[in-house]
């Protein structure tokens, strides 16, 4: 027994050390099990509805069925060689690009001016920002319907007011070369409110003794736009660019209700095209394979947008 007691040391030694990291790392979790407990709904939440339904999109892409009552077949990337090989989809693309650039860069410009011009706190501004705001809290199907009733040709409100100075008046979602437009018009006018908020915010971070000592150099309103509050709103500019171009993608509500993508697929955008894919063909695979090389698209810009802001408040 005296011969077995000295080689029981060494493990009892280096046995100590692990039993504290042991319970360290219990200790912590212990302090922390209230908040997972918090966030375990959201994160239930998160894992089904999103995380769950990506893996569904990209178990869905691989596989094809003709019919609702015919048998799965495995077909590994023909759905997305599909998706990509169709003109309807590239069309699709082609329009969401211009639709996104349409709107983003209209509206971005809108909501940078409307900040600027109520960046002071009264009473008026306040009431000017609620009316800009208000387009914000109209669903996107009522505003639809809105401008449905604006755009209807030769007795629509916009054609009552146009014809007294054109003697042709356009049809506004039956023309193929203007339809497109006529709905960049809806998400312009409903979204520039809601990223003035976010310029509003930003104005806010703006150092005041800044501004104040390039007032007393002389330095006018355009010289302090470009030098001061323009860099200063960067990261602003970035994000806003983000949302913008996500609802750029998600934004469709319109097009169901105005123009169902036609005339001639001119308003046919990407998710437009998934939904008909999906529910009008029943092609699932097809649908799928779509809905995964958008989000492969969304999350790469994404990603890139963030690093480049997260590079940009690092520098110097």
């Amino acid at each position: 027994m005296s011969l077995a007691e000295p080689a029981a040391l060494p493990v009892a030694t280096s046995a100590a050390p692990r039993l504290h990291v042991l319970k360290r790392v219990l200790g912590r979790f212990k302090a922390s099990l209230p908040a997972y407990l918090l966030l375990l709904p959201s994160l239930i939440f998160l894992a089904l509805f999103t995380y769950g339904a990506m893996g569904r999109v990209l178990v869905d892409a691989l596989y094809q069925r003709a019919s609702p009552k015919a048998p799965v077949r495995f077909v590994g990337f023909e759905n997305i060689s599909a998706v990509l090989a169709d003109p309807a989809f590239t069309g699709a693309v082609v329009n969401n690009l211009i639709y996104t650039v349409g709107t983003a860069v209209p509206s971005i410009a809108l909501a940078l001016l409307f900040a600027l011009a109520l960046s002071r706190t009264n009473v008026v501004t306040s009431a000017l920002r609620a009316a800009l705001f208000l387009p914000v809290l109209i669903p996107m199907v009522a505003a639809s319907a809105l401008f449905l009733f604006i755009f209807l040709p030769n007795v629509g409100l916009l054609d009552y007011y146009i014809g007294r100075l054109l003697p042709v008046l356009p049809n506004w979602l039956g023309d193929p070369d203007i339809a497109l437009y006529a709905i960049m018009i809806i998400t312009i006018w409903k979204n520039a409110g809601y990223y003035m908020l976010f310029f509003l915010a930003g104005l806010q971070a703006v150092p005041e003794d800044v501004m104040e000592a390039a007032h007393l150099d002389g330095a006018g309103p355009y010289r302090r736009l470009r030098h001061i509050i323009l860099p200063e709103l960067k990261p602003t500019f970035l994000f806003v660019t983000v949302i913008a171009t996500l609802n750029a993608v998600t934004q469709v509500d319109h097009v169901f209700v105005m123009t169902q993508g036609g005339p001639s697929n001119a308003t046919n955008l990407v998710l437009f095209y998934i939904y008909q894919q999906a529910v009008e063909h029943y092609d699932i695979g097809k649908a799928s394979a779509a809905t995964l090389l958008t989000l492969a698209a969304l999350m790469t810009l994404t990603a890139l947008s963030f690093r480049t802001l997260a590079n940009r408040e690092g520098g110097p």
